[in-house]
């Protein structure tokens, strides 16, 4: 059974690349546009693993993520917090919100794959 992966992100460019190259390498991928799709579907689907894109309109990434991690039915959701405004302190400042890791963008679609599969392998603290 392929893993499943959910991909929150505004950017549709963004969303096609991140769904093509994780479905090519045999995941299971699911899109949601914004962070209320995101939760909506987080909670429908309950996915492996979560690439939520931080800055986006309506609810951001910080909030949908928020709402998943302190909810007791996915609160055991592997998020990924996504971001191109990569700043010192960054990493730090997701975990400390729940977050699972972190990845800044542009992401090198090369070591995407490796990348979640290596979050799909990690055991929760």
């Amino acid at each position: 059974m392929p893993h499943r992966i959910l991909i929150v992100e505004d950017n549709e460019n963004n969303r096609c690349l991140f769904r093509d190259i994780l479905t090519f390498h045999g995941f299971q991928v699911s899109v949601a546009a914004d962070g209320q799709e995101g939760v909506t579907m987080a909670r429908e689907l309950m996915p492996d693993l979560i690439l939520m894109d931080i800055q986006m309109p309506g609810m951001d990434g910080m909030t949908a993520g928020a709402l998943l991690k302190g909810d007791p039915a996915t609160s055991g959701l592997k998020i990924i917090a996504l971001t191109s405004f990569a700043m010192l302190g960054d990493q730090d400042k997701f975990c400390r919100a729940g977050f699972d890791g972190y990845l800044s963008k542009p992401i090198s679609t090369r070591e995407l794959p490796a990348l979640v599969q290596q979050w799909l392998e990690e055991e929760k603290i």
